[in-house]
């Protein structure tokens, strides 16, 4: 807050007072209601950013020169709270899978119930863990490849802290039972309102960012970027249009009706994966593999080619996730069409960059953090091979329901996703900070091989979960009837069930692993010399001046 000038920070203080009332209007509407709960949370959180800028509302003003540098400070915040969300929801993640083992995990009470902690689990570990990343980084990128300071001294921190809070209402708010019931999408209407709000703000911030670049070209990470941030904000309002019970009230009812609220809310979905957890995470890698790698990217062209390919087809993929249902067939096989088109320009990117290390092999045997984005890249083509597969009609006859769904989403969250975050940071922080390098090469080791055992034993583990789940719901006995009931099918689970639990837990200890990394290269890594050239570009001075 110290870089903001009296102007700035006078904005901060309306804002933050503004959503301090707007937190104590819906207590006050929601009284007993979920809704009501939720306004002291708003105000709390509110109250505290209110106290942040007050303490600092009579600081020195920033010097005159802050246009001269990089705005950074968000960057590093957002690197924290996905840090943070990352420990939290990997922990989630592995209470559930342990309740699936050892159901008295649950306690009895509905509170830590399967059903209310999945969604906290999915919640923080796509939107507050990947979302915090994809916004610090993106935030990184645009600046380092435009050259130029971000477009607003508030602003991203607005949008930084305005996300925050939207994960923490709909995490509270599954807590309390409080749910569209909608996979991905689970957050009440007033928490899908305020995000938009914080995303539009987002959008208008790096279009602006761009829009003052000293560079004449846009580097493919950011139209990487710029698809995720544009294409999620008319997702999440189509697929959130809703009216609630009353103002007073968290419950609201969605106005798409029967099988037009399924094809909304898959279409959603998948684009969901298309452009949040692929599109953003592409943008991420296309920045710093190269820059890890210190080679440039294979192909330019083929990086273009590919990002207009993933949006195209991606956007009529999502009707593969109701096969035999009541959609129209038609539809059906659309999904499924553009499902298997979609492998070409996924392995374009895949192809493109791993043909990108050519040369470098020698620093992924040696380098931990380069070995993250590697792995990434590969699970990245091995996850989007598997979903053309799944989605052709036959196939998923036998992986729809079961837990082969499972390990598909997490060969994709835990060895694409994450492990391309982790190289990501693990690149931008010792710059970030101005540090010579990680605390710890060895800790990125650690993390490397906890994260990959992790991602192997729970994907193996689901795949045969799911495969025999799927063979045994479709056995039957010479009489025509069911071989195997489905306790019988619990029971054949169980063994994967404890595997799952034990990978999600080396994936997590791997995270502990990263983040005290992370916190000591802040802390005590050895500093670097001045690199003069991380500046942005400014205009040559006319001659005389």
């Amino acid at each position: 807050m110290r870089q903001l000038n009296s102007s700035e920070r006078q904005n901060a203080l309306i804002i933050a007072i503004a959503v301090v009332l707007a937190g104590l209007a819906m207590a006050v509407l929601g009284r007993a209601d979920a809704l009501g709960v939720h306004g002291v949370i708003v105000m709390l959180f509110a109250g505290g950013l209110l106290y942040a800028v007050m303490s600092s509302f009579y600081a020195p003003e920033p010097t005159e020169d802050r246009e001269a540098s990089y705005y950074d400070d968000p960057i590093k915040v957002g690197i924290a709270l996905s840090m943070a969300w990352a420990v939290f929801a990997m922990f989630m993640g592995v209470w559930v899978a342990a309740q699936l083992a050892w159901p008295d995990l649950a306690f009895d009470a509905a509170w830590s119930s399967f059903g209310r902690l999945r969604p906290i689990h999915t919640t923080g570990v796509i939107f507050g863990f990947g979302g915090n990343a994809l916004i610090a980084t993106s935030f990184h990128v645009v600046q380092r490849t435009s050259r130029a300071r971000l477009a607003g001294q508030l602003s991203p921190w607005f949008v930084l802290f305005g996300f925050n809070l939207f994960c923490v209402l709909a995490v509270s708010g599954y807590l309390m039972g409080v749910t569209q019931s909608k996979e991905y999408a689970e957050a009440e209407w007033y928490a899908d309102l305020w995000l938009v709000i914080v995303w539009v703000t987002y959008f208008v911030l790096y279009v602006a960012t761009i829009a003052r670049r000293k560079e004449p070209h846009i580097y493919v990470a950011n139209w990487y970027f710029m698809a995720f941030i544009l294409v999620v904000a008319v997702l999440h309002i189509v697929n959130n249009i809703a009216l609630p019970i009353s103002l007073g009230h968290a419950k609201s009812y969605t106005v798409w009706p029967g099988v037009q609220d399924a094809m909304v809310q898959w279409w959603y979905g998948h684009n969901a994966v298309a452009f949040f957890l692929t599109a953003g995470f592409l943008g991420m890698l296309y920045y710093y593999l190269p820059i890890r790698a210190q080679r440039p990217i294979f192909s330019y062209r083929l990086s273009i080619l590919s990002f207009w390919g993933i949006t195209f087809f991606y956007m009529w993929a999502g009707s593969h996730h109701l096969h035999y249902t009541a959609l129209p067939h038609w539809v059906q096989t659309l999904g499924m069409t553009f499902s298997v088109m979609l492998l070409v320009p996924s392995w374009a990117s895949a192809g493109n960059a791993l043909l990108t290390l050519n040369g470098a092999w020698r620093r992924v045997r040696d380098d931990a953090t380069l070995r993250f984005l590697t792995a990434a890249v590969i699970f990245y083509g091995l996850s989007t091979f598997e979903g053309s597969f799944l989605a052709i009609r036959p196939v998923n006859s036998l992986s729809h329901y079961t837990d082969w769904t499972v390990g598909h989403v997490h060969a994709g969250a835990l060895g694409w996703v994450a492990l391309v975050t982790f190289g990501s940071l693990y690149t931008l922080a010792p710059s970030l900070w101005k540090r010579e390098r990680m605390y710890s090469a060895t800790l990125v080791e650690v993390h490397f091989w906890l994260a990959i055992a992790g991602t192997l034993i729970y994907v193996f583990a689901m795949w045969n979960s799911g495969i025999i789940q799927g063979l045994m719901w479709r056995t039957y006995t010479e009489e025509g009837a069911l071989a195997y009931s489905f306790v019988d099918s619990l029971v054949a689970m169980y063994p994967y069930y404890i595997a799952r639990a034990f990978g999600g837990l080396l994936f997590l200890l791997g995270a502990i692993v990263g983040c005290y990394n992370l916190w000591m290269t802040v802390r005590s890594a050895p500093l670097a010399a001045p690199w003069q050239a991380d500046l942005p570009a400014v205009p040559a001075a006319a001659p005389g001046e």
